[in-house]
């Protein structure tokens, strides 16, 4: 049963107890009067006294009444406040000593995403960097391979203008030397080569 329900069963018999009382005390004073004011006045005479007795029995009763229901049932019902008070001052504490313990955890959290965040971050660096190192390495091979190519090229078509050269300036000086030496002049050039041979 809950402090709340016990406290209000207590409030509940005090003033059912304290009603009864009333109505005795009332009907003892009508009693005591005599009554009604038909009834005769010899018999039953009211002093002040009697009315001063009549509200000092009450008084006493009541006041016994409220020691004997009254003031444990606020007693407990203080006890139950406080009681709770507490438990929930227990709990407001424990609260903040988790809200302190989660604030701790995000902050760890915050530095380990942070962590994570600079060493992605470095781990990007270097390997853009990498990569930019192997791609100028292999351009600078392309580059050199290309001038490679170039120079052989090159000489290869330099060799080959000068050999189509070399055959059209004979075609050309032949050409010329045939329009020029007659057959007499043919026949001492032979000769003359001939006396260099067997000289030799």
């Amino acid at each position: 049963m809950k402090k709340t329900d016990v406290f209000r069963k207590r409030c509940l018999s005090f003033m059912t107890v304290m009603a009864v009382l009333l109505v005795l005390s009332s009907g003892l004073a009508f009693a005591a009067s005599g009554g009604g004011h038909d009834a005769p006045t010899k018999k039953w005479e009211v002093t002040d006294s009697a009315r001063v007795l009549n509200f000092a029995v009450l008084a006493v009763a009541m006041v016994w009444l409220f020691r004997k229901f009254g003031v444990p049932a606020l007693n407990s019902r203080i006890q139950g406040i406080k009681d709770d008070l507490d438990e929930l001052e227990a709990r407001k504490n424990a609260a903040n000593e988790d809200l302190a313990q989660y604030r701790k955890q995000l902050k760890l959290l915050d530095n380990e995403a942070e962590k994570i965040i600079a060493e992605y971050t470095r781990q990007g660096e270097d390997a853009k960097e990498r990569i930019l190192k192997e791609t100028s390495s292999a351009a600078d091979k392309l580059k050199e391979q290309a001038t490679r190519n170039v120079e052989y090229e090159f000489a290869r078509a330099k060799q080959q203008l000068q050999k189509d050269v070399v055959e059209k300036a004979l075609i050309k000086a032949e050409q010329i030397i045939k329009a020029r030496i007659s057959e007499n002049d043919q026949d001492r050039l032979v000769d003359e080569y001939l006396e260099k041979v067997v000289a030799a």
